[in-house]
C-alpha cells in the first residue's frame, strides 16, 4: 500500500501548552469529519555542550543548566495529498507565513476548548464541542476574583450573566436548567447594582461576597449543562 503524503504546519513556544502530550482529532462541530490532526508534545531545553578545548585546571565545575520545558504543536490537516506531484507543487508554492496563520487558528481554537473544558481560568488556552462565550466570560470574572481583583469581577460578572440567559436557553430541555436559568434571571439586578458601585469605587466586604455568591451559581448552572450525558 503505497504511503500518503501529508501537509504540516509545526509550531514551537517556550511554555508547554497545557493539553496532556498526544494526537488529537480536530473537528468543528461534533459528529463531523475530522478537520486536521493536532499532536502536542513537551520538550525539555537541550543540554548545553562542553566546549572543546583546555580548561584551567583550578576552575570550579558549573552546574548543568535547569531545563525549561518548551511545547511543539504540529498541526496536520485531515485530507492527504493525493499524488507526489501535488505535494512537490506544495512544496515549492507554499507562503510559510499563510501556513502558519493558518496552523495559529486551528491550535488556538483547540486551545480555548481545552480551557473551557477544564474550567480552569488559569489554564494556558482539545476540548468539548460548543464552547459558550458566556463559559469565557465566567472563567475570567473567576480568574479576577481569585488574584483579589474584585471591581474586574463585578464587571465581568455583569456581563457574564447577561450572556448565559441569552445562551443557556437554547438547553433549557437538559435537565434542571429551566430552574437555574430562572435563578441566574434573578441576579441580573443585584449583579448590575454591584458592577455600578464597581466602576465608581472598590468594593465593600459584602459587595465582594455577593460577587462571589452569583459567580458560583453560575459556574453551577453551567456544569449543569455539561453534566454526564449531556456534553
Amino acid at each position: 500500500m503505497a504511503s500518503q503524503l501529508f501537509r504540516f504546519a509545526q509550531i514551537e513556544v517556550p511554555w508547554p501548552f497545557g493539553p496532556d502530550d498526544g494526537r488529537y482529532v480536530v473537528r468543528r462541530h461534533a459528529g463531523e469529519q475530522p478537520e486536521h490532526v493536532l499532536v502536542l508534545a513537551t520538550l525539555g531545553a537541550p543540554q548545553r555542550r562542553l566546549l572543546r578545548g583546555k580548561r584551567a585546571k583550578n576552575a570550579e565545575p558549573e552546574p548543568d543548566p535547569t531545563p525549561v520545558p518548551t511545547g511543539r504543536a504540529t498541526i496536520i490537516p485531515a485530507a492527504p495529498l493525493e499524488t507526489e506531484k501535488d505535494a512537490a507543487r506544495w512544496l515549492k508554492d507554499a507562503d510559510g507565513e499563510t501556513e502558519i496563520e493558518a496552523a495559529l487558528v486551528v491550535l488556538n481554537r483547540a486551545l480555548h476548548a481545552h480551557r473551557v473544558a477544564l474550567a480552569d481560568p488559569h489554564a494556558r488556552e482539545v476540548g468539548r464541542d460548543a464552547a459558550l462565550a458566556c463559559e469565557l466570560l465566567v472563567l475570567r470574572a473567576r480568574a479576577d476574583l481569585d488574584a483579589g481583583r474584585q471591581r474586574e469581577a463585578a464587571l465581568q460578572l455583569r456581563v457574564a450573566l447577561d450572556t448565559a440567559l441569552a445562551e443557556l436557553p437554547a438547553w433549557a430541555e437538559r435537565g434542571d436548567l429551566p430552574a437555574r436559568i430562572k435563578e441566574l434571571a434573578g441576579f441580573v439586578d443585584p449583579a448590575a447594582a454591584v458592577a455600578a458601585t464597581a466602576l465608581e469605587r472598590g468594593l465593600d466586604p459584602d459587595e465582594a461576597e455577593e460577587i462571589g455568591r452569583i459567580l458560583g451559581r453560575l459556574e453551577a448552572a453551567l456544569r449543569a449543562r455539561t453534566a454526564a450525558g449531556f456534553a
